[in-house]
């Protein structure tokens, strides 16, 4: 049996955060992966501000220097929203010796019940929800609590901080950081 941890989210951009998260996750639940999955469309949130492929690029240079992480297209290749039950029944499906566990944030426990088919997800896969100023992990599922540094980093203040020409060193991985210079993404990108 492997036990394999999923990441998704827009990822517009991948912070520091989430490869936080992500190990603290696999370390504390002993995990032999962790998957970050970008979505194609999230259901929860308006369009990403960039395209599919420059976040999936962004992501493969975040997780390139942790043999642990690895980047899952299944969203991505798959047009339209991404509802999280349709990933895990096309995950289970296809690895059937894995026991999935799912990481979200506090925000996102709070959530759950709006969730599409959430009692036939719960059969699926293990939520482990991580802790998220503002919230609470209070949830009616069974939710699996991981205990995580509190950083506040976000995509959204990061895409402001890039639109505005304000540093976002140690927000990002360097490689990620170097790729949004490179390809001018965001916009009036001119800070170091």
């Amino acid at each position: 049996m492997k036990y394999i941890g999923i990441l998704g989210g827009t990822f517009d951009p991948p912070h520091l955060g989430h490869l936080i998260i992500a190990e603290e996750v696999r370390v504390a639940l002993k995990l032999d992966e962790v998957w970050f999955i970008p979505s194609q469309e999230p259901p929860h949130k308006k369009k990403a501000f960039i395209g599919a492929t420059h976040r999936v690029e962004m992501v493969k240079r975040a997780i390139d220097s942790n043999p642990n992480f690895k980047l899952n297209t299944i969203e991505v290749d798959r047009l339209g929203k991404s509802f999280t039950f349709d990933t895990m029944k096309l995950l289970t499906k296809d690895n059937p010796n894995v026991v999935f566990h799912f990481i979200i944030g506090a925000d996102m426990v709070e959530y759950l019940p709006n969730w599409k088919n959430i009692d036939e997800l719960l059969n699926m896969v293990k939520f482990v929800g991580v802790k998220r100023q503002g919230y609470k992990l209070n949830s009616e599922y069974p939710i699996i609590e991981v205990d995580v540094p509190l950083i506040e980093i976000s995509s959204t203040k990061i895409k402001e901080r890039l639109t505005n020409n304000k540093s976002v060193r140690y927000r990002l991985p360097g490689s990620v950081e170097d790729y949004i210079k490179e390809k001018q993404l965001y916009e009036k990108r001119g800070c170091d």
